[in-house]
């Protein structure tokens, strides 16, 4: 009986006490052994008891054996969860022995990621506002509005999208400050409902919200650049739709090459990007309010639709139309989640992970309301609506050919830090799977040996424009030390559903999947609080 087994530990550890506190001889309690607790337990217990002095005269037949069992009740091993700080090669699969990694000669490596510890909040930052801050913002507005059919409405959703992933993200912060490791999701639902669901979200980001995700970004930037190529002056649906896709590909396979270079390339690239990304918005946000005020138009004919009708005219009444655009709204903010499949990378993740979020997330959400409210100061809401090149209009109608040509090269480096972001957070995410067990564990090697570092006489022998690249762009351990084969697999499958899809069917596509694992996550941060 469970109340039984309670009462005789009680009883043991109460008589353990007892014992030592009336034996005016006692020795020093000594430290257990890490040998064996039983024995150590059974060892301090005989030095220490009065009872187990032979001197006594009591007959063995009349004398109980101790029991030195330490009770499962008291055993609490079940639900530590090893972290990076603490695991002996920086990484410990769930409920596996933490082990240093071995290369292919079975030597001993230490250099995992988490090991490595090289972001600071300055790189949390910009990865959360490159994520973020990508093609949903120039893409998005068209697809909120139709939904909900006037401008006041559309503003409302962005709220709320921006109110969710904001929440969103904090709870995910709450989880990184806990459980401090690679991955994502992935660690968070294999700790709060089990393996199996870890398991599950691994396989559904790999080959379904990442790759989806990326191409879609991938989609837009191809559209843009080929846009900004044609002048600005041509509808993009008119175009071929394979130059457009071969653009976007060539682009993808520029970015895995950089990210599996070094991982300070990536950063440097995510961290560069993010300064142009506020560039962008604040030139859209200027020059909306330059237009609302002096009626700034390049044919002479600026958008009064604002002024002379009311914001919520012929709003949508049915809640389905509402959800279709919060979905798309929610979609353009898609990337406040990828923080957290880096955050063992940090140097100090549980200072800079809630600094990150409530720094980042305020700072994108009013600038994608400021950036809506300028699209309708200078666009009416029907083109608005039947494009998905918003920023080519908008630069159009204020700024003539020129202007849709800039705009389209800014949208286009604003797509690109996204999705270098992006493709950096996804090898993190592999490679964790391949460590987990989740995935075949060549995805979970970073490089294509996983060797040592070069020696000095290797190093000195480099030219001394290597050495300056290296550097700037290379990791302290050298180039090549990444989750390369993670990165090739991204590649792969991106590129496929490139070919295959386009803007509408793989937003839908992926946005199905993905809200469903992120809900669970912030259900289960709570769990986690109270666990």
């Amino acid at each position: 009986m469970v109340y039984e087994s309670v009462a005789r530990d009680s009883l043991e550890l109460a008589s353990l006490a007892s014992s030592q506190e009336s034996s005016p001889s006692a020795t020093p309690t000594r430290r257990l052994s890490s040998s064996s607790p039983r024995e150590s337990l059974e060892s301090l217990v005989r030095d220490e008891d009065p009872l187990a002095d032979n001197s006594l005269n009591v007959p063995s037949s009349r004398r109980h054996e101790r029991s030195y069992s330490v009770s499962s009740v008291f055993d609490f091993n079940s639900s530590l969860f090893p972290l990076s700080m603490t695991a002996e090669g920086g990484y410990a699969p769930i409920g596996v022995s933490s082990t240093l990694p071995l290369d292919r000669e079975g030597a001993p490596l230490d250099g995992t990621l988490e090991r490595r510890k090289t972001l600071t909040y300055l790189n949390g930052m910009s990865l959360v506002i490159s994520c973020i801050i990508g093609s949903g913002i120039f893409s998005s507005p068209g697809r909120v509005t139709a939904g909900v059919e006037s401008p006041g409405a559309a503003i409302i959703v962005w709220v709320i999208a921006g109110i969710l992933a904001w929440t969103g993200a904090a709870s995910y912060a709450e989880l990184g400050g806990t459980i401090p490791l690679n991955g994502g999701a992935q660690v968070y639902l294999a700790k709060i409902f089990g393996e199996w669901v870890g398991f599950s979200f691994t396989w559904c980001a790999v080959l379904v919200l990442k790759p989806g995700s990326q191409s879609i970004i991938s989609i837009i930037l191809g559209e843009y650049v080929t846009s900004a190529l044609h002048g600005g002056d041509v509808d993009i649906h008119s175009m071929n739709p394979w130059v457009s896709k071969g653009v976007a590909i060539a682009f993808l396979m520029i970015i895995i090459l950089c990210n599996s270079m070094s991982t300070r390339l990536g950063t440097r690239i995510t961290d560069g990007f993010m300064f142009f990304k506020f560039i962008a918005l604040i030139g859209v946000m200027i020059i909306g309010i330059v237009v609302a005020a002096t009626g700034l138009s390049y044919d002479g004919k600026p958008n009064t639709e604002w002024k002379t009708r009311s914001w919520f005219a012929n709003t949508s009444h049915n809640p389905s139309n509402w959800a279709v655009a919060l979905y798309a709204g929610l979609w353009a903010f898609e990337g406040w989640d990828n923080m957290s499949y880096v955050i063992g990378e940090f140097k100090n993740p549980n200072r800079d992970l809630s600094r990150v979020i409530h720094t980042s997330m305020p700072i994108v959400v009013l600038l994608f309301v400021v950036a809506n409210v300028s699209y309708f100061f200078v666009l009416p809401t029907s083109t608005i609506i039947a494009t998905n090149t918003i920023g080519v209009q908008f630069g159009k109608k204020v700024l003539g050919p020129a202007g849709a040509i800039a705009l389209a090269f800014v949208v286009s480096g604003s797509c690109f830090g996204s999705l270098n972001a992006s493709m950096f957070t996804y090898g993190r995410l592999v490679y964790a799977a391949g460590r987990e067990g989740y995935m075949p564990s060549v995805f979970g090697r970073l490089g294509f040996r996983e060797s040592v570092p070069e020696d000095v006489s290797s190093r000195a022998a480099r030219s001394k424009g290597y050495k300056l690249f290296l550097k700037v762009f290379g990791d302290d351990i050298g180039l090549g030390y990444t989750p390369i084969y993670a990165m090739m697999l991204n590649g792969v499958i991106t590129t496929i559903y490139i070919i295959v899809g386009d803007f509408s069917q793989l937003v839908t596509f992926y946005g199905v999947a993905g809200l469903l694992f992120l809900l669970s996550d912030c259900l289960g941060s709570d769990r986690s609080s109270h666990s």
